[in-house]
């Protein structure tokens, strides 16, 4: 029995040869000196920069947990402007993404608006109720 396995095995492996080099060699493209760029200056604020991404509107979901708080059933149509922002804007729809944020924005405020004015039809509602209430009671029904 030998002292190790190790040593009964065959020290060298039979590779087979192909007559291919063990790496492709592709040809190099030759290095010549690289022409120096001029420096060019930014585009001033405000003007669009031909080819340019634009930033990503706001989603306005803010304006569309309004309409939940306001009222309701705006609010449907609101989230889902709201959630269709960022994907419009990352397929290249920059007006769709810019046309979604604001719908939401316009929503939410049209949500606003309906509760502020039925808060003023109740207000005034009660209002009528408790002057009739009163000349009910002073005219001695």
């Amino acid at each position: 029995m030998p002292e190790t396995e190790f040593e009964s095995a065959p020290t060298t492996a039979a590779v087979p040869s192909y007559g291919a080099p063990a790496y492709p060699s592709y040809p190099q493209p030759a290095q010549g000196p690289q022409p120096v760029q001029p420096m060019q200056a930014p585009a001033p604020y405000g003007a669009p920069v031909p080819g340019a991404v634009p930033a990503p509107p706001p989603s306005n979901a803010g304006w569309a947990a309004a309409a939940v708080v306001f009222f309701w059933p705006l609010a449907f149509a609101a989230f889902n402007y709201s959630a269709s922002v960022y994907p419009k804007w990352a397929l290249g729809d920059y007006q769709g993404a810019q046309h979604a944020s604001d719908r939401t924005k316009q929503l939410g405020m049209i949500a606003l608006g309906i509760a502020i004015g039925l808060t003023v039809l109740l207000v005034l509602f009660y209002f009528v109720v408790i002057i009739a209430a009163i000349n009910a009671a002073d005219s001695g029904y």
